[in-house]
C-alpha cells in the first residue's frame, strides 16, 4: 500500500472512532466484495469524446430538488418515474456497494477496502485523463424529498474523502445525488442495490490555460532634445 493511502486509512479510522453508532444498518458486504482496482480501471478508464453530455450540475441538482416535491394525483409510482438525468446511461458506470450508517452520510468501516481500491484505480494511468461523477441513490424508502439530499450528502462524503485524504484533484470530481428519482434497479424501488454509489466516467480533464506570454518589449521613442533658449 503507498505511503500515501496509509496516511487516507488512518484519517478515515479516526473519523469512525468519532461516528455514532450505527441504528438498524444494512448487512455490510463481505471484503471479497470490493472490486479489484484493473476492474474499476477497465470500466472506467475509457471514454467516447463524440458523446459527451452537458452536465450542469448545479442545474441538475436543482431540476432533482424541484421534482421530489411533486405531489400532485397524476404522479407515477417510484418504479414508472422517467429517469431525470437519463444521459449518465450512456457512460461508463461501476456501481459500488458503500456502507453508511442509517440515514448519514458517514462511511462505515467495511467500506474503506472499496474507498480505497476507487482511489488507487483514479491515480492509475488510464484513469488520469478523465473526470467522474459520484452518483448518490436511494431507495423508496422514507420521503422522498429527503432521500435526494440523503443521496447528495453520501455522494460528497465519498467525493470530499477522495479529495481531501488521498488528493484526488478536485477538478476531477463532481457529486450529484439523485435520491429516488432515478433508480439503479427501476422494477424494484425498495431493493438494497438503489442504495449503491456510482462512479461515472463524465469527460476529459479540462486542459490548463496556457500561460500569458509577455508583451514584446518596445525601445521608447527618444525624446528631442529642446535647445535652451
Amino acid at each position: 500500500m503507498r505511503p500515501l493511502h496509509r496516511v487516507g486509512w488512518l484519517l478515515i479510522a479516526l473519523a469512525a472512532l468519532e461516528a455514532p453508532s450505527s441504528r438498524g444498518q444494512a448487512p455490510a458486504s463481505s471484503p471479497a466484495s470490493a472490486p479489484a482496482r484493473d476492474e474499476i480501471v477497465n470500466a472506467l478508464g475509457h471514454f467516447d469524446a463524440d458523446s459527451t453530455p452537458d452536465l450542469d450540475i448545479a442545474a441538475l441538482r436543482q431540476k432533482i430538488t424541484d421534482r421530489s416535491k411533486l405531489r400532485g394525483k397524476n404522479e407515477p409510482e417510484p418504479s414508472k418515474r422517467p429517469p431525470i438525468v437519463p444521459e449518465l446511461k450512456d457512460l461508463p458506470t461501476l456501481n459500488f456497494n458503500i456502507q453508511f450508517d442509517v440515514d448519514t452520510p458517514i462511511i462505515l468501516p467495511d467500506s474503506y477496502e472499496t474507498v480505497g481500491r476507487i482511489a488507487d484505480a483514479m491515480v492509475n494511468a488510464p484513469m488520469l485523463p478523465y473526470t467522474f461523477l459520484v452518483v448518490g441513490h436511494t431507495d423508496s424508502t422514507g420521503r422522498r424529498e429527503a432521500n435526494v439530499i440523503l443521496s447528495q450528502r453520501r455522494a460528497d462524503a465519498l467525493r470530499d474523502i477522495l479529495v481531501n485524504t488521498f488528493k484526488i484533484s478536485a477538478k476531477r470530481l463532481q457529486a450529484l445525488g439523485l435520491g429516488e428519482e432515478q433508480f439503479i434497479d427501476q422494477a424494484h424501488p425498495t431493493s438494497p442495490v438503489n442504495l449503491q454509489i456510482q462512479l461515472v466516467t463524465t469527460g476529459k480533464v479540462p486542459d490548463t490555460e496556457p500561460a500569458a506570454q509577455p508583451a514584446t518589449a518596445t525601445a521608447p521613442a527618444k525624446k528631442s532634445a529642446k535647445k535652451k533658449k
